[in-house]
């Protein structure tokens, strides 16, 4: 019987690592997604049956026991095969730490497939666990984020690849995102971040778009969207306080910022998580 277990996670709380998505399915016959590009890495592990992966017009067949990886800004399509639908698992995810733990396993941009792994039962185990992870709290993200720290670690532990250093970007990329973590309380701008770093600002910006696939400046103010949204949830302090301790004296400029962010503005963010905590 064909189902769809599909979890979305619509706030990302950690700048390590973070879930976008999560689910496992049995797909219909012929069923397909794409052509489209993700905005995240996207692992998926193949239970059963068979299907077919494509990644910048190169197509892989795959079956039960394989697993294939799609990056950010990628061209793909996956489509299950006619008599035999493949049933899969997956995870969607992004953050600082993802770039160097994908590399440091057997995938690479040439080649996006695994086949037969030998510890596939393992992997679909931990991929599982992230799923029974899922929610959309601070806590539920500190949860999913572990189990998806478990599940790549089989992909690192059972590579061939020799440790390597971590590469320049990596140790340029964590630098930068420790001076937001630390400083994002402060008036601090994309020329503060990349004078710390020792980048220029075109530099800094190639950096943020090949590691995180975004900018500085939307790093900064999804960052200081999501430390708002803690301190909406956690205390009742009001919005112009809410505002500064987040790096931002003009609270209406704040608010069109985290609406832009989260979606709502940070009134409704607030009325919103108080209704979810109320006693039913």
């Amino acid at each position: 019987m064909d189902y769809k277990k599909s979890n979305k996670v619509e706030r990302k709380s950690l700048v390590s690592l973070s879930v976008y998505n999560c689910g496992a399915q049995k797909c219909p016959p012929s069923y397909v997604w794409g052509p489209g590009v993700r905005d995240h890495y996207l692992i998926h592990y193949i239970v059963s049956g068979k299907g077919t992966f494509c990644a910048e017009d190169v197509q892989y067949p795959l079956e039960a026991g394989d697993c294939f990886l799609a990056r950010p800004g990628q061209k793909i399509w996956y489509r299950a095969d006619i008599r035999s639908p493949w049933e899969y698992v997956w995870v969607g995810f992004a953050g600082a730490d993802a770039a160097a733990i994908v590399t440091a396993t057997d995938f690479s941009p040439e080649e996006p497939v695994l086949k037969a792994l030998p510890y596939g039962a393992e992997l679909q185990e931990r991929l599982l666990a992230v799923s029974a992870a899922y929610g959309n709290t601070f806590a539920h993200s500190i949860a999913m984020t572990g189990a998806l720290y478990s599940a790549l670690s089989v992909l690192v532990a059972h590579s061939h690849k020799e440790d390597l250093p971590m590469g320049r970007d990596v140790v340029l990329t964590r630098r930068a995102i420790s001076y937001i973590d630390g400083h994002y309380a402060l008036n601090i701008s994309v020329d503060d971040i990349a004078g710390f770093v020792g980048l220029s600002r075109s530099q800094l910006f190639r950096l943020f778009r090949d590691n995180l696939n975004t900018s500085p400046k939307q790093y900064l103010e999804n960052y200081r969207a999501q430390r708002a949204c803690l301190l909406l949830k956690e205390t009742d302090l009001p919005i112009r306080v809410i505002s500064a301790s987040v790096g931002i004296e003009d609270a209406t400029y704040f608010s069109k910022l985290f609406k832009k962010a989260v979606g709502v503005s940070p009134i409704r963010y607030r009325e919103e998580q108080t209704k979810t905590q109320e006693p039913s």
